[in-house]
């Protein structure tokens, strides 16, 4: 008898813990996401238990976000938040989820070095991107010590980097990234590179000031190698470039239409109207199109070239002054007609 309520009482208990297992059990691997699609979630460096939870919540059923909040404190979590950005995948479990975020398993992400114009822009286009303050970066790129470090100096510092797109982490830190940048430059400016580039008299710098030049000239890039000669036959026969894109880098108005003859006296060691040979540095990230076009230039004898009239982005290009007149009349007289100031 005693062994039957016993038994009695045991049976009740049973059920009882097996109905709050399945519950916890519900709760835990249960869906924590309310979408059907993939989510993310940036957690930054001063967040705390609460702010991580209202980064959730837009994402999470609240009886996800309850079992979240309950179980952080029993791991510990609230205690050891890690900054990053985590995906939260449709169907993923809450308890998933947590030790994503535990364990600091982040998603990388795509970063794409972008082709700007300054370092305060590049700086700028990364802090967008990354958990990163845009103007310790920009500071960074300024400093001459730093730069010298790289191997640079503040007017060549941007040829570091190359303009692709890498997996990074959200939260990593700046010297990580500058970093893998000097690395990802010295992988890209390889043997064949370095011999087309030595070939040409050229430093990597030199070629990487050249193609932004070339950059802002035309994007085309199929005219790009014509440019390169052009430029190249110019700097063999000592005469100025003459390019248009580097003043308006020394004026910093890169929203000129149109050169004028008095603004090319500016007073400035990036006005190749003023002062032969290269400028100091690149005048903003040059492309891998442009730094392949002045490795591996066309052949002819052109010295001149003038954007055509038809304003396509290409030019018409010339072996003598007098030609170049011409096509610069026509050019000129094409503006006029537009009404372009």
């Amino acid at each position: 008898m005693k062994a039957y309520k016993k038994k009695f009482y045991i049976i009740p208990i049973v059920v009882c813990l097996l109905a709050i297992a399945a519950v916890v059990a519900y709760y835990l691997t249960g869906s924590f996401s309310r979408s059907e699609q993939r989510e993310y979630v940036y957690i930054d460096d001063n967040d705390n238990l609460d702010s991580v939870t209202a980064k959730l919540a837009p994402i999470a059923s609240e009886q996800a976000l309850l079992s979240f909040k309950i179980i952080s404190h029993h791991t510990g979590y609230d205690k050891n938040i890690r900054s990053g950005r985590y995906v939260i995948e449709p169907g993923e479990g809450t308890f998933s989820v947590l030790r994503k975020l535990k364990n600091g398993h982040q998603e990388p992400l795509r970063l794409t070095i972008p082709e700007s114009r300054t370092t305060d822009r590049l700086a700028g286009a990364i802090g967008r991107k990354l958990m990163m303050d845009s103007l310790s970066l920009s500071i960074l790129l300024k400093d001459s010590a730093f730069c010298a470090a790289q191997g640079f100096d503040t007017t060549t510092i941007v040829s570091m980097f190359v303009p692709n797109t890498y997996e990074v982490y959200w939260n990593t830190s700046i010297e990580n990234l500058m970093s893998r940048m000097k690395k990802e430059h010295d992988k890209f400016w390889n043997e064949s590179r370095m011999a087309k580039a030595n070939a040409l008299g050229l430093s990597p710098e030199e070629v990487c000031t050249l193609a932004s030049i070339i950059d802002e000239e035309t994007s085309n890039n199929a005219e790009k190698p014509m440019i390169a000669r052009m430029y190249l036959n110019r700097l063999a026969k000592g005469m100025p470039l003459q390019a248009d894109p580097t003043v308006k880098f020394a004026l910093k108005d890169f929203a000129l239409k149109r050169i004028y003859h008095n603004m090319l006296n500016t007073d400035s060691p990036y006005n190749t109207y003023r002062y032969a040979g290269l400028p100091p540095g690149p005048i903003k990230v040059a492309s891998v199109a442009g730094v392949e076009a002045v490795l591996n230039p066309a052949s002819h004898s052109y010295l001149y070239m003038c954007a055509k009239e038809d304003f396509s982005g290409t030019h018409n290009f010339a072996a003598t002054y007098q030609e170049h007149l011409k096509n610069a009349s026509k050019y000129s007289k094409a503006l006029n007609e537009r009404g372009i100031k």
